[in-house]
C-alpha cells in the first residue's frame, strides 16, 4: 500500500492560506513560540533535520529545551523582541509557528503578527508537512500518544520510510520524533482546539470519544461532532479504524469481542502479555507485548492493525511489537524492588485513571497502593469532579496536590480540597510539594502511583532520587 509522493517544495514568500503551501517550506528560518511543548519540539526537530535555521521561545528551561539546544536550536526564555536572533526577523525567509497555549497578549507573537510575517498554528504546519505523504493518524481522547509511538516503532522496524511525530518521548528512541524517511507519516491527531481537522490522513483510527476539553467544545455532543468531522477528512480510498462500540462506521477492534480485529487468549508471564490476534483474514498466535494494562493491549492492537493494513510484513511486526519499550510518563516504572514500586503516569482524566488503576491492580494484586494525583485544569476538575472522585476512590490511599492551572485562571469554588472531599476513602490528604516525600515515606505504601499532566513529573524525579540515595 505504499504511495508515490511528490517532491516537497514551497515557494518562498507564499502566503499561508494558499493551496501551494507544502511540507518542505521554502522559508530558511522557522521560529517556534512555545517550542518546549511536546508537539512543537517534534516539529522543531523535524525542521532542524531538514537543515532549516530553527529557533524559538519558551517560558522556562526544561529537559526538552535542553535537548533542542544540543541540536543547535536557539531558544529565548524572555518574552522580549530584542532577545530574538536577527536572522528570524527576516520577513521573506522566516515562518512563525505558535501553539494555542500562548496567550493573546504575548509580545513576541504580536510582534511577528504586526510585522506581517507568515504565522501558523502548530496543527496547520503539521497538516502541511504530512499532506503529501501517506499519512497514518491516531485520534481519540485517550491513548493517542502510546498508540502513535507503537505505530511509529512498528513502521520503523518494518523499514518503512517514515517520519513519526509523537506526543511523548519514546523509550526506544529517546525522542518525540522518529525520522527514517519522508514518504510516510505517523501523527497524533489532537482533538484540542479541533487541531486534527488540519490533517488529511490515508489511514486513521479513533481510540475513544469520551467527553473532555469541554472548555473548548461546550458539551460532549460538539466533541463527538468534531470526531465525525475528522473521520470525513480521510482521503478517498482511505480507511477508518474505530474501537468497537464507538458510534462510527469503520474497521473495528477490541478485546475478546466480535470486532474485525480482536485479541483473545490473554496470558501474563513475567510481567508481559501473551495473546492471539484475530484479523478479518487470519489468526496470529502468541504475540508478546510488554506494557501493562488492558488499555495498552488495545493500543498495541490498533497499531498492529494499521501497520498490517498498510502492508508491513507480519513476521517483522510481531518482533517489533515485542521490542516496544514504552513512552516516558506512560506507566513508567522508576523504582521496582520487592519492597517498593514507584510508577509515573500522565493520566489526567477519570477514564485514564481507571485504566492506570486496572493496570496496577493486575500487576500488584496483593499490595497496598497509594496514588498521588495532581488535577489538571480548573475546568476539567469542575466538569468531571464526580468521575474523578469515583476513580480515585478505588485506591487504598490518596495524596492530592493543588490543581495545575496550565492556561486557565482559577474558578471560584473549584479547588483540590473541594475535589478531595468527594473522594470516598478514609486515607486521603491534601499535600504541598514540599511535604510530598515525607508523606510518601510515612505512608508505608508498597506501590506509589503518581498521576497528572502538570508539573508532577518533576516531583517524581525528586522522589526517585531521594529513595535511590536512601537505598
Amino acid at each position: 500500500m505504499n504511495k508515490e509522493t511528490k517532491n516537497i517544495a514551497f515557494a518562498k514568500g507564499t502566503l499561508p492560506n494558499q493551496a501551494s503551501l507544502r511540507a518542505g517550506i521554502g522559508w530558511d528560518n522557522i521560529y517556534f513560540i512555545g517550542i518546549g511543548g511536546i508537539g512543537m519540539s517534534a516539529l522543531a526537530r523535524y525542521f532542524r533535520a531538514q537543515n532549516k535555521q530553527v529557533g524559538g521561545y519558551d517560558k522556562k528551561p526544561s529537559e526538552v529545551t535542553d535537548s533542542l539546544a544540543h541540536l543547535g536550536i536557539d531558544i529565548d526564555f524572555l518574552d522580549e523582541v530584542t532577545n530574538i536572533n536577527s536572522v528570524f526577523k527576516n520577513l521573506k525567509k522566516t515562518l512563525i509557528v505558535y501553539t494555542p497555549a500562548i496567550s493573546k497578549d504575548h509580545k513576541i507573537l504580536n510582534y511577528f503578527k504586526g510585522k506581517g510575517f507568515n504565522v501558523l498554528k502548530r496543527s496547520q504546519v503539521l497538516g502541511l508537512v504530512t499532506q503529501d505523504t501517506f499519512c497514518l493518524a491516531v485520534a481519540g481522547t485517550h491513548g493517542k500518544t502510546t498508540t502513535t509511538s507503537i505505530l511509529g516503532h512498528l513502521m520503523h522496524e518494518c523499514h518503512v520510510p517514515v517520519t513519526a511525530f509523537l506526543g511523548g518521548i519514546s523509550e526506544n528512541y529517546n525522542s518525540n520524533l522518529i525520522l527514517k524517511g519522508t514518504e510516510v507519516s505517523v501523527v497524533e491527531a489532537d482533538e484540542f482546539d479541533r487541531s486534527f481537522l488540519n490533517l488529511s490522513p490515508d489511514l486513521a483510527c479513533i481510540t475513544s470519544m469520551d467527553a473532555d476539553h469541554l472548555d473548548i467544545y461546550g458539551d460532549s455532543a460538539q466533541l463527538q461532532k468534531a470526531f465525525v468531522d475528522f473521520a470525513r477528512k480521510i482521503k478517498a480510498n482511505g480507511k477508518l479504524f474505530v474501537k468497537n462500540g464507538l458510534p462510527l462506521e469503520g474497521i473495528t477492534y477490541g478485546i475478546e469481542d466480535n470486532a474485525d480485529y480482536t485479541i483473545h487468549n490473554i496470558k501474563i508471564k513475567n510481567g508481559s502479555y501473551f495473546f492471539d490476534v484475530k484479523t478479518p483474514k487470519q489468526v496470529f498466535k502468541n504475540l508478546k507485548f510488554n506494557l501493562p494494562g488492558r488499555h495498552n493491549l488495545l493500543n498495541a492492537l490498533i497499531a498492529f492493525a494499521m501497520a498490517l493494513e498498510y502492508g508491513c510484513p507480519v513476521e517483522l511486526l510481531v518482533d517489533a511489537l515485542a521490542s516496544f519499550k514504552g513512552v516516558k510518563r506512560r506507566f513508567t516504572c522508576h523504582i521496582k524492588t520487592d519492597d517498593f514500586v514507584l510508577i509515573d503516569d500522565y493520566a489526567h482524566h477519570p477514564t485514564e485513571i481507571n485504566a492506570a488503576h486496572q493496570a496496577v491492580r493486575e500487576m500488584y494484586p496483593n499490595k497496598k497502593i497509594l496514588v498521588v494525583f495532581q488535577p489538571h485544569l480548573y475546568s476539567r476538575t469542575r466538569d468531571f469532579a464526580e468521575d474523578f472522585a469515583a476513580s480515585l476512590s478505588q485506591f487504598d490511599a490518596l495524596l492530592m496536590l493543588e490543581i495545575y492551572p496550565a492556561r486557565e485562571l482559577p474558578i471560584p469554588g473549584v479547588t483540590a480540597s473541594w475535589l478531595l472531599d468527594k473522594v470516598k476513602i478514609a486515607n486521603k490528604q491534601l499535600v504541598g510539594k514540599s511535604e510530598l516525600l515525607a508523606k510518601i515515606q510515612g505512608s508505608k505504601a508498597e506501590v506509589v502511583l503518581m498521576l497528572g499532566a502538570g508539573d508532577i513529573g518533576a516531583e517524581v524525579k525528586h522522589i526517585k532520587k531521594q529513595y535511590t540515595i536512601a537505598g
